[in-house]
């Protein structure tokens, strides 16, 4: 399994290419701001950790960016809340 997240800005998404599937977390741009609106992960990867390691690598991939967050998306609002060591990026 690949453990990489891969920006891909062409789509607005974040990747993690896993097997043949591919767990997305979707984004918009605004100013210095990524806004995550949507997770997707597909059905035969639930149960297995792979939103949690889709949002640890997306929280790095904007650390290193030196942008902020805001956490439109469910799931990455709750999973950022439960991991006080990215509260510094989230705004809103």
């Amino acid at each position: 399994m690949k453990d990489s997240v891969i920006d891909n800005p062409a789509q607005h998404r974040f990747e993690l290419p896993v097997g043949d599937a591919i767990a997305v977390a979707a984004y918009r741009m605004q100013g210095e701001m990524t806004i995550l609106v949507h997770t997707e992960v597909p059905q035969e990867l639930s149960g297995q950790g792979i939103g949690s390691k889709l949002a640890t690598g997306v929280f790095e991939s904007i650390r290193d960016s030196r942008r902020k967050v805001v956490t439109e998306c469910p799931f990455m609002a709750a999973w950022v809340s439960r991991h006080p060591e990215y509260s510094d990026l989230v705004v809103g």
